[in-house]
Order: structure tokens, then sequence, then C-alpha cells
């Protein structure tokens, strides 16, 4: 189960996630398992988060900086990664059938 904290600040959009992230870098974000398919992630700032199994299935995640995330068994099917930032990061089971990585 991810965070409820955590989530529900995802869930305010980008801007407020990110505004938020910044003043809580020291965090362990936890989402693992959290179901947002279709979301509009781009620019998040998920770096370090562990994303394991979560459900992002044709998620827009452009330019969205993913550095040491954990997407272990992930769903990121059709998913937009266009422009993402995703070094040392965990993908180890993920499914990326048809997903955008260029």
């Amino acid at each position: 189960m991810p965070n409820p904290k955590h989530l529900a600040h995802l869930k305010r959009g980008v801007a407020a996630w990110n505004e938020w992230r910044a003043a809580n870098s020291e965090s362990d974000l936890d989402l693992r398992e959290m179901n947002l398919p279709r979301a509009n992630l781009d620019g998040a700032n998920l770096s370090g988060a562990n994303l394991a199994t979560a459900n992002l299935r044709g998620a827009r995640l452009n330019g969205a900086i993913l550095i040491e995330a954990n997407l272990n068994g992930a769903d990121l099917r059709e998913a937009d990664l266009g422009g993402a930032r995703l070094r040392m990061l965990n993908l180890s089971g993920a499914n990326l059938a048809a997903a955008n990585l260029r």
C-alpha cells in the first residue's frame, strides 16, 4: 500500500507535488502499488520513489525525474516517458509494452 499522505500530495497535481517534494526532500517516498492509470505526471520529481508494482498504464511522465526510483514490477504499458530522466532506476519485471522511451 502506498503511503496515503504521499499519494494525497501527488493527486493534488504536479506543481503542488514538486513544491511539497522540495520542502520534504528527505522523505522516503512510498508510492508502491499506487493505482494512477493515465495520470498526468509530466515533470513530476519522483526521484528515489518506491513505485514497485504501481499501475501507471498509459500515464504521462514526460520530463519526469525518476532517478534512483524503484519501478520493480510496475505497469508502464503505453506510458509516455519521453524526456524522462531515467538514471539508476530499477525496472526489473516492469511491463513497458508500447511505452514511449524516447
